[in-house]
């Protein structure tokens, strides 16, 4: 290889560096590691406060934050919701978010309930619904596809079999599950709005 050679490899590497440092003065978070997906949303078709059919469809294309929680709840539900509402209250003017509040118990929460409960939270429902639906299907999607409890935990019986975690699942606008985050801790609460954030920027 001749010196002219080596001279523009040389030079041509010296302007790569340089542009990769620009981009990681000028664009903040360039070079942060974005999160790989761990599940997907799979086909569902669930009940919401209203009596309409909510399904797989109508969150495409929306960064979605996924709980689970149960109307009679005394524990961990409220502080969850609470916690829940903040997020809501930062996100609720922007249409390319929402929230799914699946119920852990769809034998005492009927859509009456529900829509009881909505009506308590004062909350737009185009932005924060509450879902119902069969059992053994909003556990399997809270397992096999949310992520937010362990497969493992699924009895043989799915009368004896009860959900209950304080655990938030963030679904990209690709219906890919980036991450779970504890809905009870303050500081994971902080960074799911800066990841929500940037996913409604994707």
């Amino acid at each position: 290889m001749s010196k002219k050679q080596i001279f523009y490899l040389a030079f041509f590497g010296v302007l790569v560096v340089g542009f990769f440092i620009v981009l990681l003065v000028l664009i903040p978070g360039f070079a942060k590691p974005r999160f790989p997906p761990i599940g997907s949303v799979q086909s569902f078709a669930f009940t919401n406060q209203d009596g309409t059919i909510i399904t797989d469809k109508d969150i495409e294309g929306k960064v979605v934050a996924v709980e689970y929680f149960f109307t009679t709840c005394t524990g961990i539900c409220p502080r969850l919701n609470n916690n829940m509402r903040k997020l809501y209250n930062e996100f609720k003017n922007d249409n390319g978010f929402l929230i799914l509040s699946h119920t852990c118990d769809p034998a005492t929460d009927s859509v009456a309930r529900l829509k009881k409960y909505a009506d308590s939270m004062q909350v737009n429902t185009d932005r924060w619904q509450f879902l119902t639906g069969r059992k053994d299907s909003l556990y399997y999607m809270a397992r096999e596809s949310y992520k937010i409890d362990d497969p493992a935990n699924n009895p043989q019986n799915i009368e004896d079999d009860f959900l209950h975690t304080q655990f938030i699942a963030l679904v990209n606008k690709g219906g890919k599950v980036t991450k779970i985050y504890d809905g009870l801790k303050q500081s994971e609460l902080s960074e799911m709005s800066k990841e929500i954030k940037r996913l409604l920027k994707d």
